[in-house]
């Protein structure tokens, strides 16, 4: 073989390994696109996965508190109807041993409340609408305007949560007496505006 020969192949041998290298290169290139794209993918599906099991959990949070919630408000009438048998005036002995076992039943749904974090909402103190509804207005100087008087109808909370609204009485000033309004101190809530009953 010539040496012309020699340098010729040399040549072609040099021309294939420098195209098998850009062919390798290329085909590298490929493959960590391809493994970019894959690797994406599944990061977009985990993250779709963890976001429809959040979705899924908080439905079902949602759906297990309106059912409590329904189950927690019969049992508030319930307590309810313990409170006025108990406030009935007792008088034999017969009545006695039946107001008992009312007590002792009213103390279990009480504690049974509590173990699902129901508690009352106070009873005095300054009127919040966002746990106590005005049925009433009291004009009285025994107490600063906007202040619980009484509660007629007990209201209850459950973490966090108004369940039901406590029914209450609510001071207001007196109405000046020479223009039979109320006066600038009335403080009286304004959630409802109920009616004013007589001074005391």
């Amino acid at each position: 073989m010539s040496a012309d020969e020699r340098n010729d192949d040399a040549r072609t041998e040099g021309a294939l390994e420098d195209a098998s290298a850009e062919t390798l290169e290329a085909r590298l290139v490929e493959a960590e696109k391809a493994r970019d794209e894959n690797l994406a993918s599944w990061q977009r599906s985990q993250a779709d996965y963890q976001n429809l099991r959040r979705r899924l959990q908080a439905d079902i949070d949602a759906a297990v508190a309106r059912s409590k919630t329904a189950l927690l408000t019969d049992l508030m009438l319930v307590l309810d109807y313990l409170e006025m048998a108990l406030a009935t005036p007792v008088t034999t002995s017969e009545g006695h041993s039946l107001r008992a076992g009312v007590e002792a039943t009213k103390l279990q749904l009480v504690r049974a409340l509590e173990r699902e974090g129901v508690t009352p909402v106070r009873e005095s103190g300054p009127f919040d609408a966002a746990i106590h509804q005005a049925v009433e207005r009291v004009e009285t100087t025994k107490l600063p305007p906007n202040e619980i008087v009484s509660t007629l109808r007990r209201g209850y909370v459950a973490n966090g949560t108004v369940l039901r609204p406590a029914q209450v009485r609510v001071a207001v000033a007196p109405a000046d007496e020479h223009s039979g309004q109320p006066s600038e101190r009335d403080g009286g809530p304004e959630h409802g505006r109920p009616g004013r009953s007589e001074k005391r």
